[in-house]
């Protein structure tokens, strides 16, 4: 079968098939991070692949501000386990014609958000490659059971943090040579897209206090991701449009698009979770210290209902196309 049939969800699925088990792997393939216990602890791992022309564009993207997003992408993994972050492996492929001062400046940005974050990069690998090819892998420490994506049930509320489709929009804006004068709205859309910020303190926050149930990062668009935690807890899904959060920019320079990019766009790296109704009143009191609003977006009823979007009136709405998926063609 062709990988463009299989897809890259169905890849991972038959690579979980066919690896071994491991007594001492509490969650392994499928989930935001792995969580692995040794006889004195748990940690977690992720690990994310960035290549030239498929994740980034150096033509807009900046090597400190592709720096600075290696490391937040990861560090979202760990926020949506509600892990802390600490040790970074960082492997690159170069080009040869590369100058030393853009190696330097990949790894300031790499710098700026670690040190931020009191996470150390301890080691690594280097090979000389036709494209800019980087491979990072995130070491978390597990203080409190990691959230899964398999804990949802019918009647919990549906959550995210932050806005959505800001950075979807940004990337065809982009394209589109809509962004070349980077001011007021764009300017913040282009940021949310070239820096983005891992809601750490939130996943802790909810892991500490056990209030999701599941949890994943807005990564590959909220309907994928939504639906990544429903295959998981066996549940469905009813999402409310006009609840879904949209910053100031992403409204004035969406126009005709309107929620397609918050639905269906990618990299966000907002928290989508669930959460049981009775703690509505405890997740409201928690957004003060989790430095981000939390939004509640829906709610899940049973697995026969699929993912459903209703409008205002209560309307169905026609789903949008599926968020990223690297080997199915569109």
């Amino acid at each position: 079968m062709k990988l463009s049939r299989l897809g890259e969800f169905g890849l991972i699925e038959r690579v979980r098939r066919a690896v071994p088990t491991n007594r001492n792997v509490r969650l392994g393939i499928g989930d935001d991070a792995a969580w692995m216990r040794t006889k004195t602890d748990s940690f977690l791992v992720t690990a994310d692949l960035l290549l030239e022309g498929v994740h980034f564009d150096l033509n807009w993207t900046s090597l400190f501000d592709l720096g600075y997003k290696t490391l937040a992408v990861n560090l979202s993994d760990i926020a949506a386990m509600g892990g802390i972050p600490a040790y970074l492996i960082l492997s690159l492929g170069v080009p040869d014609d590369f100058q030393t001062d853009q190696i330097d400046d990949f790894y300031k940005g790499i710098s700026s958000l670690a040190s931020e974050n009191n996470v150390t990069l301890v080691g690594g690998d280097t090979s000389v490659a036709d494209t800019l090819l980087i491979s990072a892998c995130l070491i978390g420490h597990a203080p409190y059971r990691p959230i899964s994506r398999s804990g949802a049930k019918i009647k919990n509320d549906i959550y995210v943090t932050g806005t959505l489709g800001d950075s979807a929009l940004a990337l065809q804006l982009l394209k589109n040579k809509s962004l070349r004068q980077a001011k007021g709205d764009a300017s913040y859309l282009l940021s949310r897209h070239h820096k983005p910020t891992a809601r750490l303190a939130a996943g802790a926050l909810l892991g500490r206090e056990h209030l999701a149930t599941a949890m994943i990062d807005v990564s590959d668009g909220l309907l994928q991701d939504l639906g990544h935690i429903c295959k998981a807890s066996a549940v469905g899904a009813y999402i409310w449009e006009d609840k879904l959060p949209l910053s100031h920019a992403y409204r004035a320079l969406a126009g005709k698009h309107g929620t397609r990019y918050a639905m269906a766009g990618g990299e966000d790296y907002e928290l989508l979770f669930c959460a049981r109704p009775s703690d509505r009143k405890r997740i409201d009191k928690l957004q003060k210290r989790a430095q981000v609003p939390l939004t509640r977006i829906g709610t899940c009823v049973p697995a026969c209902e699929g993912i459903t979007v209703l409008d205002r009136s209560g309307s169905l709405i026609a789903l949008p196309t599926s968020g990223h998926d690297h080997f199915k063609k569109p």
